[in-house]
């Protein structure tokens, strides 16, 4: 990766980015860019096809949401970008919302919620689709970003922290493959009812925000919420490299420090250490992208239940 190096005690990890009071980059109004389906996508979603109409409701939304927190995907208008449709596990999710009695599909760290938002335009049902991220004013302002309302859009949008026990606590992973009930996601407060009852986990851009213990954590609490039933899957997209280790990337002018796996370390976390070997099937891409011109090491993984 451009710009990666050894961590040092000086650089910020990136999940702290928002606490930070100094060095903040200003929004810079030249990064907004919308490939022609992400376009689509939008002016279908929210109702609008103009596109300088399009790009000031946007942007409108980009700057309040910068004054909750200063995260380098809202500065960069990563939170536009439309990820999980690009997975090769994409259809098999669409398949198992077609086919599962009752599946759910879990957004997590979903920002605005625009992958669930997606799932849900391409027929995974959304009344079966929770959006969850730690800010609840992100939450709300996907609601003002599409133009909808709770009652307009069944989709549960649920603000928590991952890594409180209250809201998602690590528990055994189930061995019950089969149907699980069906739960009104409207009454929710937490994702621990959901333990054994997830088809389908969505963490785009997650995991790097965090400490090696932490992601350890995460997985192990993610294995916990996910069916038993052979196909239901996990994925993600994430910042790798080629050693297991900390790196410095540069984004959005400010360094951060992020902890990435290789992909032999992020399978032989899953199926060995998170699942029971030979339990999961897990499946992992390593590609080099361009994000406003400074290269990145980017993983995109999935982990399958056998």
């Amino acid at each position: 990766m451009e710009g990666a190096a050894v961590h040092d005690d000086s650089t910020t990890l990136l999940a702290d980015v928002a606490f930070q009071t100094a060095s903040i980059p200003i929004v810079d109004t030249s990064l907004y860019s919308l490939s022609s389906e992400e376009a689509a996508f939008f002016k279908a979603q929210i109702g609008i096809d103009d596109d300088e109409d399009l790009k000031r409701h946007i942007l409108e939304v980009q700057a309040k949401a910068y004054k909750v927190a200063p995260y380098p995907c809202i500065h960069g208008f990563v939170f536009l970008r439309l990820n999980i449709s690009s997975y090769l596990v994409y259809e098999h999710i669409l398949k198992l919302g077609r086919e599962r009695p009752d599946a759910v599909l879990l957004d997590l760290g979903c920002c605005f919620g625009v992958d669930a938002r997606k799932a849900a335009a391409d027929g995974f049902p959304a009344k079966n689709i929770i959006a969850s991220d730690i800010s609840n004013e992100f939450l709300e302002l996907s609601h003002e970003l599409f133009r909808t309302t709770p009652t307009s859009y069944p989709g549960c949008l649920l603000p928590g922290d991952v890594f409180d026990p209250e809201f998602l606590s690590i528990a055994a992973q189930p061995n019950d493959i089969s149907s699980t009930p069906a739960i009104d996601l409207s009454s929710l407060e937490s994702l621990n009812p959901l333990h054994g009852c997830i088809s389908a986990i969505n963490a785009t851009r997650l995991f790097h925000l965090f400490t090696e213990e932490k992601q350890v954590h995460l997985a192990r609490a993610l294995a916990g919420l996910l069916s038993a039933q052979p196909g239901s899957v996990i994925c993600g997209y994430q910042v790798g490299t080629l050693e297991k280790g900390m790196v410095i990337a540069n984004i959005s002018g400010s360094e951060h420090g992020l902890f990435a796996h290789s992909p032999q370390t992020w399978s032989s976390l899953w199926d060995g250490e998170v699942f029971e070997k030979g339990s999961v099937k897990v499946e992992t891409e390593l590609v080099e992208v361009a994000i406003h011109e400074v290269q990145f090491l980017m993983m995109e993984w999935s982990v399958v239940r056998l």
